[in-house]
């Protein structure tokens, strides 16, 4: 791997959300500070959204892991793409309450009873929605109901709800204007800057012990905001490719070219390997990226294709190192 080659101890541009690399923009600070404050606020809903690759799953995953367990119950629900009742069930499962052979009142029941022990304990519960974009009208209208459940004055359950631009079209339907009403705060993210950017991967790269080795030329960071948009996940792919061929190539200096050669193979990459309708996608934003489905499939053949180079550069490694103990003596140094 690449890691090797450059001395770092780790992968700094993994395409899994990782907390230990959240990058504080100004965007993802102020997405940030508005999870915290409706922790702090305990009721009503929070809803944030963004472009695919955004960055919004590490915010709901840094915030997860700052929350006490002693006093929040948090469940999070990723699956989306479910009817009404089968999202009342998911949200049970989620809180560890059992819904077998139980029909839709007496789940709501078993809920409302789990949520109500919580209450002497000195707990409440908060429920994380990601990927809510998928929800229908009538699930999210599930979900303002389980908010109407109160023990006294106080609420027992809190939900955020975090997903793509879609989310914000869906919530303006007319059916869920109680919902509306219910949103204690609401944030999109958008992407970076071109400093947030460069900033971005340097942050990334110093978290492995980056010590500048590979050096980026100024242009090359020009090159990779023009590529990513400032969307994270675009980066983090981009620069995934451009580490490899650099090593691959044994180049310690990365420029603009080195990226640009590469963003070019991505874009190839993403038009040959779908259909038509994935290409035409792949165009339609002009870096290679569409903002459904085509940019998951990319990304899964990028891993592949980062396995065979690797694997590639290991086989390599080992002929050079098999040809230099097989060489032959020189008889006139003999």
């Amino acid at each position: 791997m690449y890691e090797t080659f450059f001395g770092l101890s780790g992968k700094p541009f993994q395409l899994n959300p990782d907390p230990a690399f959240f990058y504080g923009s100004r965007g993802h600070k102020r997405a940030f500070a508005y999870l915290q404050y409706g922790v702090h606020q305990g009721e009503g809903f929070i809803v944030i959204t963004g472009e695919v690759g955004a960055g919004k799953t590490t915010l709901v995953r840094s915030l997860l892991e700052q929350i006490d367990p002693n006093q929040l119950v948090a469940a999070q629900l990723v699956t989306t793409q479910l009817d009404a009742d089968d999202l009342l069930r998911a949200v049970a499962m989620a809180f560890g309450v059992s819904t077998k052979a139980l029909d839709k009142a007496q789940l709501l029941a078993e809920l409302e009873a789990f949520l109500v022990s919580l209450v002497p304990q000195g707990k409440r519960a908060l429920l994380i929605v990601d990927e809510a974009q998928n929800l229908s009208g009538r699930a999210i209208e599930e979900l303002r109901m389980l908010s109407n459940f109160q023990l006294g004055n106080q609420g027992l359950l809190q939900s955020f709800l975090v997903g793509q631009p879609e989310l914000r079209q869906l919530m303006q339907g007319p059916e869920l204007q109680q919902l509306r009403q219910r949103v204690t705060a609401s944030y999109h993210l958008g992407p970076m800057d071109r400093a947030e950017t460069q900033s971005y991967v340097e942050h990334r790269l110093r978290h492995v012990g980056w010590t500048n080795d590979p050096r980026f030329e100024a242009g090359a960071f020009d090159a990779i905001y023009t590529f990513s948009a400032g969307i994270p996940r675009r980066i983090n792919t981009l620069c995934n490719r451009v580490l490899l061929a650099a090593a691959l190539s044994e180049e310690h200096d990365i420029a603009a070219v080195n990226v640009d050669t590469t963003a070019d193979e991505i874009r190839l990459e993403l038009s040959e390997g779908g259909t038509d309708g994935d290409a035409s996608s792949a165009r339609a934003d002009g870096f290679g990226f569409g903002d459904g489905e085509p940019a998951v499939g990319l990304e899964q053949r990028v891993v592949r294709l980062e396995r065979a180079m690797t694997a590639t550069l290991d086989l390599l490694q080992q002929l050079r190192r098999s040809q230099a103990s097989a060489r032959p003596l020189d008889p006139l140094k003999s």
